[in-house]
């Protein structure tokens, strides 16, 4: 049974509708008091419950209800808008009603804007649920045309919509008193009337130095540049392998600067103010953010927490973190993908084995080869090591060449389940932009599959998790990564959770392939521990 859920304006009544799965309404709107009902719906019948957004669910989780199931309405719009050959083109909820209508959609609205409230509204009112129950139906007939892989994509991004929901709600454990002293031994005291910090202005002042002693920002990317071409120097950018590339020495200093004006600027003590509440860390992630399917976040920077300051990242007392990461997933995915099973060889470290076969050992060769098979790299010696993997891997190699290839004739790609690229723009004929675009449909193939397996993993750890009735909850997903926060006694079996997790999704996108994704496991205390 699926339930589709208009939570209406706060604390106010609930509207649902019950559905057959075909999206058919079965009975009569009903109308509830308040979420209690919902709960003890989700503990009766276990309903797959169908969401207009990911916003629904926020409102559900701040009254202390969670659900096992969900169809997220706007993200299977969003995949369905890309299969058909249409990414980037509105797919919120009124643009999913307007296209059923025949009707232009209108832009989306800004990401977290549910509307404007009923009495500044200047078009017709409109009902939530019934567009809901009417976008559901309309979506369930072409899932059921387009397969089950694209049934099970368009679970697993809403069962990923649940996790990034119950993610931020229960948030990362962050001590800002470790955070705070981290960034005093990095940075110095904190300036107290803002400014720089005084380990990075005397930094500033090392490069001015270096320079002659001629006044210098260096976070002036044109200051920099100038400066370096009076030296003699004539620099394209001011990225950190083209600095390394030259002798001076205002290299060094700069380079260090550039890191810790980073972290001041990313993760500093404005951010720590700002997105650290009560212990906890709670962004707020956008599933399928990126063209790939990966996730992106909106503010806070939840995907790039660097390793300086991870170690304020620890578990609360008597509990532990399961970290977990899989190893060298894209290359596995090529080789279930290409079913060039050879090429997935060595569990432990698939480099390192594919070097004692093909590189006579060297395990930066043999990443180098895959890297450059799946990015398109020709340059600096990639040529001659792909020329081995041509040899040695020929279905898996023709599998991205042959993407690659579609992407240079403007025709689209899909990952293994059925996410699409965006089409081709005008001009994309032109030599540069064809090569450029068959760079991204190379890599798009396996990264984007890389990713489904991603959110499969994640659909399946919750789901055992919820069934054990484990007390371990996600708290942390960037790409291939998850982070568990579970008390002590619990986390071998929210580790072994994970595993099975891993070796399900590998079964649920590539059916009996031999090919394993294995998980790296660590039980720690702090996030920086290894």
């Amino acid at each position: 049974m699926r339930i589709a859920v208009d939570p209406g304006p706060r604390d106010g009544p609930v509207r649902i509708r019950r559905l057959a799965d075909d999206g058919a309404p079965l009975g009569f709107e009903e109308t509830l008091t308040d979420l209690a009902p919902v709960a003890e719906l989700e503990r009766e019948h276990g309903p797959r419950w169908v969401f207009a957004r990911a916003h629904t669910y926020r409102r559900l989780l701040a009254a202390g209800v969670d659900v096992a199931r969900a169809h997220d309405v706007e993200l299977v719009e969003g995949l369905l808008v890309g299969a058909a050959g249409h990414y980037g083109q509105p797919h919120g909820l009124a643009a999913a009603t307007a296209r059923l209508h025949g009707r232009t959609p209108d832009p989306d609205p800004p990401a977290g804007d549910d509307g404007p409230p009923a009495l500044f509204e200047t078009g017709p009112a409109t009902d939530e649920l019934t567009e809901v129950v009417a976008v559901h139906a309309a979506q369930q007939r072409a899932l059921a045309a387009a397969g089950p892989r694209m049934r099970l994509l368009a679970a697993a991004e809403s069962a990923g919509m649940l996790v990034a929901e119950e993610m931020t709600c229960y948030g990362l454990p962050w001590h800002p008193d470790i955070h705070d002293r981290l960034l005093t031994e990095l940075l110095g005291p904190r300036p107290v009337l803002g400014g720089r910090p005084p380990n990075l202005a005397a930094l500033a002042e090392k490069v001015t130095a270096a320079f002659g002693g001629r006044q210098l920002n260096p976070d002036s990317p044109a200051e920099v540049l100038r400066a370096f071409a009076r030296a003699g120097h004539e620099l394209e950018t001011t990225r950190s392998w083209e600095l390394r590339r030259i002798d001076h020495p205002a290299v060094e200093p700069l380079l260090a600067y550039k890191e810790l004006a980073r972290l001041h600027s990313a993760h500093g003590w404005s951010w720590l103010r700002t997105w650290v509440d009560g212990g906890r860390f709670r962004p707020e992630y956008v599933v399928g953010g990126v063209v790939s399917g990966r996730w992106a976040s909106r503010g806070g920077g939840a995907l790039q927490i660097p390793r300086a300051v991870r170690a304020a990242v620890r578990a609360d007392p008597g509990w532990r973190l399961v970290v977990a990461d899989a190893a060298q997933l894209e290359p596995r995915v090529l080789a279930a993908l290409s079913g060039d099973h050879a090429l997935a060889l060595g569990e432990d470290d698939l480099y390192t084995a594919l070097a004692a076969r093909e590189f006579g050992g060297d395990r930066a060769k043999a990443k180098l080869a895959l890297l450059s098979a799946m990015y398109g790299q020709t340059s600096g010696g990639a040529g001659v090591l792909l020329a081995t993997l041509r040899r040695r891997f020929p279905a898996a190699m023709g599998y991205v060449e042959d993407a690659a290839r579609a992407g240079e004739e403007g025709r689209l790609v899909r990952s293994h389940l059925g996410r699409t690229c965006p089409p081709a723009r005008p001009g994309h004929e032109q030599p540069a932009a064809a090569r450029a675009r068959g760079r991204f449909t190379r890599n798009f193939v396996v990264q984007a599959t890389a990713a489904e397996w991603a959110l499969v993993l994640l659909a399946e750890l919750r789901l055992q998790l919820r069934a054990a009735r484990s007390p371990a909850r996600l708290v942390f997903f960037q790409h291939d990564e998850v982070l568990l926060h579970t008390p002590a006694a619990a986390a071998e079996e929210a580790a072994a959770a994970v595993r099975a997790a891993a070796e399900t999704a590998g079964r649920r996108l590539f059916g009996a392939s031999p090919v394993r994704f294995p998980m790296q496991l660590r039980i720690v205390e702090g996030y920086d521990e290894r």
